[in-house]
């Protein structure tokens, strides 16, 4: 098997070497504006795609789609030197893209945002052919469903797709509530649910894929939760928004999600996430993005030296592919605090460094 997987493994080492360096980051952080990143990104592997979209968008949207457009031609690359027994796992994790463009639609409709206004969020090789597009649904059906009059007639265009079904099971609470989050979280269940059943049947070192995953779908809940204790919902709504499948269970959320205090919120999560210095930002800044930013850094520093020893395996592959998802979070991250006028202190402590 190693001799057989060689050649695609040293395809991604060779690949490797362009993913942007701590050093380039900071430089884009420097960037006096969203123009100037663009024209640093030009020096990069994402210059094709800065050139390509050039003449029609403008920073930040043009970053926004030469980004997503090139994500998409990374995980290309992943997914034809994936060993057979996992490609089935592969392409549901990057199913991702399509649950995400979904939602950003169905969110887009609800808020009444035009196709212009939208169009550049979404994840899409755009020009790329439909035959290696990794997403399920193409950019042109992606149009179709951002000209759908409401979130309903989305939601009936999704049917032939095989996601319409599980959002339709949904539109009663929707029409009672006007709640989308019954949508995301319909769409995150079905979404881990497949990954996970795909992730179970592999041998080998993948555990700790299985475990990285529990351990995102864990960020995702917590986040949930200090979203809707920050929006002041109730707790019976916080619980139809937790996705299954964690490494922490629904009632130990549900239990938090009662605690009076925010420190003892996050208290009860020390043994996955220590976020007591986030909180401390957080009572600073009021920005729950410290949060996000505190697991990330928990969830790379525990995990990306285990697949990094993880020489020729099925992990490898997937840790190519979270490379290229942790480069595109750092250049949106960075582009739009520049765009929102942060301090060049602060975008430095938004960074991931892999």
């Amino acid at each position: 098997m190693l001799s057989s997987y060689a050649a695609g493994f040293g395809t991604l080492k060779v690949q490797s070497l362009n993913f942007l360096k701590y050093d380039q980051l900071i430089e884009l952080a420097r960037a006096k504006d969203a123009g100037e990143i663009a024209q640093k990104l030009e020096a990069t592997w994402y210059g094709p795609d800065i050139e390509a979209e050039a003449t029609v968008h403008k920073p930040p949207e043009l970053i926004e789609i030469a980004v997503n457009k090139h994500l998409v031609s990374v995980n290309k690359t992943a997914l034809q030197v994936c060993p057979v027994f996992g490609k089935n796992a592969l392409i549901a994790y990057l199913s991702k893209w399509d649950i995400e463009n979904i939602e950003l639609i169905i969110a887009a409709k609800s808020l009444g945002r035009t196709l212009e206004q939208t169009e550049s969020y979404l994840v899409s090789g755009r020009n790329i052919p439909v035959s290696i597009s990794l997403t399920v649904i193409p950019m042109s059906e992606l149009h179709a469903l951002l000209q759908q009059p409401d979130v309903e007639a989305v939601i009936n265009y999704l049917v032939k797709y095989g996601y319409g079904a599980i959002l339709l099971q949904q539109l009663g609470d929707f029409r009672k509530t006007g709640d989308l989050g019954v949508f995301s979280s319909a769409l995150q269940n079905y979404y881990y649910s497949k990954l996970l059943s795909e992730l179970r049947f592999l041998v080998g070192d993948e555990g700790v894929l299985r475990e990285y995953v529990r351990a995102e779908i864990s960020k995702k809940n917590i986040l949930n939760l200090l979203k809707s204790r920050e929006s002041k919902l109730d707790r019976d709504v916080f619980a139809k928004h937790v996705i299954d499948g964690g490494l922490i269970d629904k009632n130990s959320l549900l239990e938090a999600y009662s605690s009076p205090d925010l420190g003892d919120v996050v208290k009860r999560f020390d043994a996955w996430f220590d976020l007591t210095a986030a909180v401390e930002k957080y009572v600073q800044s009021g920005n729950l993005t410290e949060f996000e930013v505190a697991m990330d850094r928990i969830l790379v520093s525990k995990y990306v030296p285990k697949f990094k020893s993880l020489a020729i395996s099925l992990t490898m592959v997937f840790y190519f592919v979270f490379q290229a998802e942790f480069e595109r979070q750092n250049i949106r991250r960075i582009t739009y605090a520049k765009q929102y006028g942060m301090t060049e202190e602060y975008i430095k402590s938004i960074i991931l460094s892999v």
